[in-house]
């Protein structure tokens, strides 16, 4: 269901980051979802408890312990402040569109392997 919810995300990530009338903050918030969610995804299948932050430098330590991220991943705690305080505020920064996509959907592509890798060890 997260990983499902992530890539719904991601959709709209991709979609609205091509539209110039749409401010950054949408296409922020919905690749810090999709992050968010894809990592959470790791999180529950290593069985560990999932904590309700939206601290991607946080969940990512508690994934990490499980299954390593992929080094695209690093540092993306860049977005951490699109889920909530950007969303609010008018932000002070622009967003690197391009780069929020492409953490979105490199969160998603590691998700859906480990979901993969999960599967075919309970078979």
């Amino acid at each position: 269901m997260l990983l499902r919810l992530a890539e719904s995300d991601l959709q709209a990530c991709r979609v609205l980051a091509d539209a110039s009338d749409v401010a950054d903050g949408a296409v922020g918030f919905h690749a810090q979802q999709a992050v968010e969610k894809a990592i959470k995804t790791a999180i529950v299948l290593s069985e560990a408890e999932l904590p309700r932050t939206h601290d991607l430098e946080r969940l990512s330590e508690q994934a990490a312990a499980g299954a390593p991220l992929p080094d695209e991943l690093a540092g993306v705690d860049w977005l951490t402040p699109w889920a909530v305080a950007l969303r609010y505020d008018e932000p002070t920064t622009t967003l690197d569109r391009a780069a929020a996509v492409a953490a979105a959907e490199s969160a998603c592509r590691w998700a859906t392997a480990l979901l993969g890798e999960s599967a075919r060890d309970a078979s």
